[in-house]
């Protein structure tokens, strides 16, 4: 179906806002946990809330993990969310030896910050290198809440970051891949630019 995006259902992400806020830009949300549905699917939103080693678990548990990585490699359109991006790296310091999914180098690491954690609000987002997702929202004030971050070996894949006593990363991307680290489906205005822009990324 035109405009369909797939949200990937494994029982850790805030699926009904994401649906809700896909829906709000145009876009026909899917959330399933089928394996030949999202096989077919052209673009799919990873979400995650909650602990980086139950999400991988989980993802194992429903036997998800090979078909994300199919898609991701097929060139098809990937946008992960909050831990839906932590995920991407090989490793996380919140679930010492669980592997990640492994698509980027690096690891997720506690934010190295005097300020409270977690980072919980409104913080305004810098872009770093171009991307068909942050440009859409430069300079607007994104919604996050966490305890971790990543920190990619190759630093050009950071999209955006945003300032909380250090620099934070905020989003990160490549290729077909783009994802980040706040929540657009709770960044009012400026997210809806971002799911609008993914919905009508031409890959």
């Amino acid at each position: 179906m035109k405009n369909e995006i797939v949200i990937i259902d494994y029982g850790m992400g805030n699926l009904h806002s994401v649906s809700k806020a896909v829906e709000a830009v145009g876009a026909v949300p899917v959330v399933t946990a089928d394996k030949a549905v999202i096989a077919a699917a052209e673009k799919i939103i990873l979400p995650g809330v909650g602990a980086f080693g139950d999400c991988m678990k989980n993802l194992q548990a429903t036997d998800l993990v090979p078909e994300l990585i199919r898609h991701i490699e097929s060139g098809k359109g990937f946008l992960g969310i909050c831990l839906g991006m932590q995920l991407l790296f090989e490793s996380s310091e919140e679930s010492p030896g669980v592997a990640g999914l492994g698509i980027f180098k690096g690891c997720v690491k506690k934010l190295p910050t005097q300020y409270k954690i977690p980072h919980m609000g409104w913080n305004k987002l810098r872009l770093k290198t171009a991307s068909p997702i942050t440009d859409a929202a430069e300079g607007s004030y994104v919604y996050f809440v966490h305890s971790f971050h990543a920190e990619p070996e190759d630093s050009a894949i950071i999209t955006a970051v945003c300032d909380y006593g250090t620099e934070i990363t905020a989003a990160v991307g490549r290729d077909n891949i783009q994802a980040l680290q706040f929540h657009p489906e709770k960044s009012g205005e400026a997210g809806l630019k971002m799911l609008q822009a993914f919905k009508e990324w031409k890959l």
